[in-house]
């Protein structure tokens, strides 16, 4: 198996997978597609490796869970599920005898204590963000954890990666709590001018000046 010794399959992609989530690919290239084909032999995992301009140190193990189409010509439709965090720590592009990549990984931890004042904090936040998108969301205190949102908040994908690196849950809940306090009051002051655009050509009822 691949990741006994810390060596994975990986998979380059312009995207930030976090721990917990479920990712739909669309498999079209030949190296990609071996990968995907090796997989479903081995029941090994693989890893997406995150990409910005270059390939990043820090990626995510993922789980293949179905093929969910196959094409004729051997392109797939697949769910996979996000895992660990990793730290590339050797880079073969591509495998001996593979088409695609992989490399020696080093599995990091993930510290989940987090105050909960902070937590509640972070919580009061991002309802409210939410609510601005009008995605209002019944948000069950502890089920939620910083990355459970961390694609529907405005992130770049440099911060998205960021995040992904950071290996405490109070370092994490810290970092989206300063990105909300600061897009909050954007995203409130543009309600509030869609409010007054949608008033224009409406009669209204002006009080009269005393002067």
């Amino acid at each position: 198996m691949y990741n006994m010794d810390g060596y994975l399959p990986l998979f380059p992609l312009k995207l930030v997978a976090f721990p917990d989530e479920p990712i739909n690919l669309h498999i079209f290239e030949p190296r990609y597609k071996q990968l995907i084909n090796d997989i479903l032999e081995t029941g090994d995992p693989f890893g997406i490796a995150v990409y910005i301009d270059s390939l990043m140190p820090f990626g995510t193990e993922v789980q293949l869970l179905d093929v969910s189409k196959l094409y004729e010509d051997g392109r797939m439709d697949i769910k996979t599920k996000a895992l660990g965090v990793f730290e590339i720590l050797s880079f073969d592009n591509p495998m001996p005898g593979k088409l695609y990549a992989g490399g020696k990984v080093s599995f990091k931890e993930n510290d989940l204590k987090v105050p909960e004042l902070i937590y509640r904090e972070f919580l009061f936040y991002l309802k409210e963000l939410l609510r601005l998108l009008n995605h209002p969301v019944d948000l069950v205190p502890f089920a939620v954890n910083s990355f459970s949102f961390a694609h529907k908040i405005g992130l770049t994908l440099a911060e998205e990666y960021e995040l992904l690196t950071m290996e405490k849950e109070s370092d994490r809940i810290a970092y989206l709590l300063r990105h909300l306090m600061k897009v909050i009051p954007v995203m409130r002051e543009m309600e509030a001018a869609k409010k007054k655009i949608q008033m224009n050509g409406h009669f209204k009822n002006l009080d009269p000046l005393d002067f």
